[in-house]
């Protein structure tokens, strides 16, 4: 009884800290922003370039830190430096200050990817759920929940991002920052990884086990094992042309919406505001963020159901044929996005679960940093190539080079090694 109610307290923190780490007041608009304070499009992509670099170089040390010195330390100086990032947007107003922002971003991103999951999997006693039915939530029912939870939130607040941005453009700033600062004071409410942040002289041993040379030992380690390179490098591309393909999904969304309506919506008003673009796309995404919830929500149901190997084999490959149809049905591009969002979020438990099985408690956090550098350093080339292909092109054929890119990538990868095949001796069918 007593650790059912421990997993409670643990699955409230967590999904109380995924409300906070919303962005969603400001995502739906945020190029639009950049844009009025006279930003061209070479230099948002020139700051989108320096965040991934920063990134990268900061996701092992960010990850080493949260493993010496406690994870919920780090995930509130995370919060706080996205807090202080947002609130900055509103008073910038040169390339040089855009560009200092975008860097605490990035460390901000560096400072949660990793930490998140690695405190949540210890706080759960290393998802006790597989050989303890009692248990009311294991690792990816709370990791999936958690992430309806963020993209409930998010629905909810790129809404109202949307009417706030067309009473001024900063306003989804200011109301980004204040959700994000109240993160910090849910993180110094959760409980602690009693493994890492127990008593000094328990910290200290803890601090021995955990230091640097064993870090790197760990995930060494971990990443010399070919089919955990493998999956890494699976999930790296597949996340990769998702952030890429969302690159798109406004341009492409306003061509099909004014294909299907003109500019008939945009003469409502709601509360005495206009229904502008900006508010349609603020509700649009919206719809993206609940699809995201419902299949974040089911990861353990389709976990349980379909199997680990089975969702991660077949999600991507999907997802990623999807991205071929709009070529032939323009119209289709829309739904195509919904499935991306909701393939996305679905997948992100079950990558999770996929890699904490397979990564010891200590060094956990040091170990999802560095999966989470590779996703950046995927993420990064196939950004500008996206490009290249938009501009020479169609953001469509953008898209759907992405899609066939992969499927090509995935095909050839199974046939020379399976990215989901055991990763130890013995290792437990998962399906």
């Amino acid at each position: 009884m007593s650790r059912a109610r421990g997993g409670r307290s643990v699955a409230i923190a967590y999904y109380l800290y995924r409300t906070a780490d919303s962005v969603g007041f400001i995502w739906p608009v945020f190029t639009l922003f950049l844009l009025w304070n006279d930003l061209t499009y070479a230099q948002i992509g020139t700051l989108s370039a320096i965040s991934a670099v920063l990134v990268v170089s900061l996701e092992i040390p960010t990850g080493y830190v949260a493993d010496r010195y406690g994870r919920r330390l780090v995930l509130g100086a995370g919060l706080l430096a996205m807090a202080a990032s947002t609130a900055g947007f509103v008073v910038a107003d040169t390339f040089l200050e855009f560009a200092a922002l975008y860097a605490l971003w990035a460390l901000s991103m560096a400072l949660q990817s990793g930490t998140g999951d690695a405190w949540l999997y210890d706080a759960l006693g290393g998802d006790r759920a597989a050989d303890e039915p009692s248990e009311p939530r294991g690792f990816t029912r709370v990791r999936g929940r958690g992430g309806a939870v963020h993209q409930w939130t998010s629905a909810v607040t790129m809404i109202g991002g949307g009417f706030l941005y067309i009473v001024h453009p900063t306003y989804p700033f200011v109301a980004s920052a204040l959700l994000n600062a109240a993160g910090v004071l849910v993180v110094l409410a959760m409980p602690r990884n009693a493994q890492f942040e127990g008593s000094t002289a328990n910290s200290g041993e803890a601090n021995e086990r955990i230091g640097v040379f064993e870090s790197l030992s760990v995930l060494a380690t971990r990443l010399a094992v070919p089919p955990i390179r493998a999956f890494v490098a699976y999930a790296a591309l597949f996340f990769g042309i998702v952030h890429a393909a969302d690159t798109y999904v406004q341009p492409i969304t306003i061509d099909v919406l004014r294909a299907r309506v003109g500019g008939t919506l945009e003469t409502v008003a709601v509360a005495g505001i206009a229904v502008r673009s900006e508010a349609l796309l603020g509700v649009v995404y919206a719809g993206f963020a609940a699809v995201a919830a419902v299949g974040s929500y089911h990861a353990e149901t389709v976990r349980r159901r379909v199997g680990l190997r089975h969702a991660l084999r077949w999600l991507p490959v999907c997802v990623a044929a999807s991205f071929l149809l709009p070529l032939a049905v323009p119209l289709l591009a829309v739904p195509v996005f919904f499935g991306m969002k909701g393939g996305e979020a679905l997948s992100k438990p079950l990558v999770a679960q996929f890699l904490n099985d397979r990564i010891p408690d200590a060094g956990r956090a040091t170990v999802l940093s560095a999966v989470s550098m590779g996703y950046a350093l995927v993420r990064a080339p196939l950004l500008p190539l996206a490009g290249v292909v938009a501009d020479r092109a169609t953001p469509t054929g953008a898209v759907a080079a992405l899609g066939g890119g992969f499927l090509a990538v995935a095909a050839v990868g199974f046939l020379l090694a399976s990215p989901l095949a055991d990763a130890t001796p013995g290792a437990p069918s998962e399906g």
